[in-house]
């Protein structure tokens, strides 16, 4: 394609952080060209399709460091109930569905990212290589993995840590099948990474072998990380430490791990991840929906840690994490003695644009608005009444942005979204599909578990 947009706002990210003003953006197939006046790359470029981008912004593609697309199969239930929701609904509902059933929820989840100004999805998950491809068609781009384990992760809310070997071979199996399948696809747009799933069911000799397998590919790698009062007990009974202090102990840490939440890390913890380099992918909505996170952001931030901003679960509205991520850090660490609030706007969005790049190692490709750069734009309509006045724009989109004001998306050089319109899902027939399968999902996972049904009358499901 080749594109210019012109007589827009630019919100660059680039080094100096500039936005520009009645600017224009040239696109050659998958990158972008020029950064410039208007009118000097209108008489440059006569034969490049033309739109114009009066009354928009443009910025970088939001990229989602960390999410899991098909856990909206349980939007709108477990953020109101008590206990543990990771193994006790999480864990079973992924195991329940069918291989067709997830790629529906992953497709939903895709439909709602491109919907909120969303480039690039993050996904470790489980079952991946059955639902890359889904995900792969809706045009975004992608780093998937799939968590392993070698502690049944369906058996942990019994408490039951038993290491089975065989259960932790078929995640290397499909790790290894998911990087040859799909790390380098449809052109480079997806990417593989290694995943841990977290340190409570992951012993020591499945970490030593992830380590292994991140050395022959050489792919960056993730890893959930004190996510959970029980997570904090389990790694404490097994190994009278710390979970950081677990990962450190098996030579686990290092400056290519993005681990997310924190949740429960000391300051030691914190010292310590920040002295192997680990940067944090944090999720400040998902984390805070049954009250506010408790990540301590004030040691993470003053440590240097690079923190990128994710949804996790249940929804993929990176507006929505950018709201109560700067509520959640400017909790964390409070006010400033000098200079205003911190983080500021631009500061959050840098952890969905540059900051999350450099997460997945994609600093030189993403998250900026510079020559060069992957052609991968989120334009947002500022004749909206929650964008009006403009004083100054970057705290504008952070704290009152939604996604109805997402005009178009572009990856790779390719509109996904274009005048509101998605343009590769067939959007409602998907939103039907998505109900339907949810139910069957939910009826299958309680008949097979009923020690999680909740209380009669509690799932209503609405027949639109």
């Amino acid at each position: 394609m080749k594109l210019l947009i012109t007589d827009t706002t630019i919100v660059t990210c680039d080094a100096e952080r500039r936005v520009l003003e009645r600017g224009a953006i040239a696109i050659a197939g998958d990158r972008i060209e020029a950064v410039g006046e208007t009118d000097a790359l209108r008489k440059t470029r006569p034969d490049y399709e033309v739109m114009s981008g009066r009354g928009l912004a443009v910025l970088p593609g939001f990229i989602n460091a960390h999410t899991h697309t098909i856990l909206t199969s349980l939007r709108g239930t477990v953020e109101d109930w008590s206990g543990d929701i990771i193994y006790r609904y999480m864990s079973p509902v992924s195991y329940t569905m069918s291989d067709s059933e997830r790629a529906t929820m992953a497709a939903l989840g895709c439909l709602e990212a491109i919907r909120s100004g969303t480039t690039t999805l993050v996904d470790p998950f489980r079952h991946v290589a059955t639902y890359a491809g889904t995900m792969a068609d809706t045009g975004l781009r992608l780093w998937l993995s799939e968590s392993c384990a070698d502690i049944d992760t369906r058996k942990i809310r019994f408490n039951d840590y038993t290491v089975d070997e065989a259960f932790g071979q078929t995640f290397l199996d499909r790790t290894e099948a998911l990087v040859e399948g799909w790390h380098g696809a449809r052109g480079g747009r997806v990417n593989c990474q290694i995943a841990a799933h977290a340190p409570d069911n992951c012993s020591p000799a499945m970490l030593a072998k992830l380590k292994d397998l991140t050395a022959r590919t050489d792919l960056t790698r993730t890893c959930h990380l004190a996510q959970s009062p029980g997570e904090i007990a389990a790694i404490r009974k097994h190994y009278d430490l710390t979970p950081a202090a677990y990962l450190d102990r098996e030579g686990f840490l290092g400056p290519d791990l993005a681990c997310a939440h924190w949740t429960f890390c000391t300051k030691a913890d914190v010292e310590l991840l920040a002295e192997r380099g680990v940067q944090m992918a944090h999720c400040p909505a998902s984390s805070s929906r049954r009250g506010l996170h408790k990540a301590p952001l004030g040691w993470i931030r003053d440590a240097g840690v690079n923190i990128a901003i994710g949804t996790d679960n249940m929804s993929e509205d990176m507006f929505q994490a950018m709201a109560i991520g700067s509520i959640v850090h400017r909790t964390g660490r409070g006010r400033e003695a000098e200079g205003g609030i911190s983080p500021n706007g631009q500061e959050v969005l840098d952890m969905i644009t540059v900051n999350a790049a450099k997460s997945v190692g994609a600093g030189a490709e993403i998250g900026a608005i510079r020559p060069g750069m992957k052609a991968d734009l989120t334009i947002i309509d500022l004749n909206a009444p929650a964008m009006r006045p403009i004083i100054r724009l970057v705290s504008n989109i952070v704290h009152y942005g939604h996604p109805g004001l997402t005009h178009s998306v572009i990856v790779d050089g390719e509109f996904v979204m274009r005048d509101r319109k998605v343009l590769t899902i067939d959007e409602p027939a998907l939103l039907a599909e998505a109900q339907a399968v949810t139910q069957r999902v939910w009826e299958r996972m309680i008949a097979a578990n009923p020690d999680i049904a909740p209380e009669p009358g509690v799932l209503r499901w609405l027949d639109a």
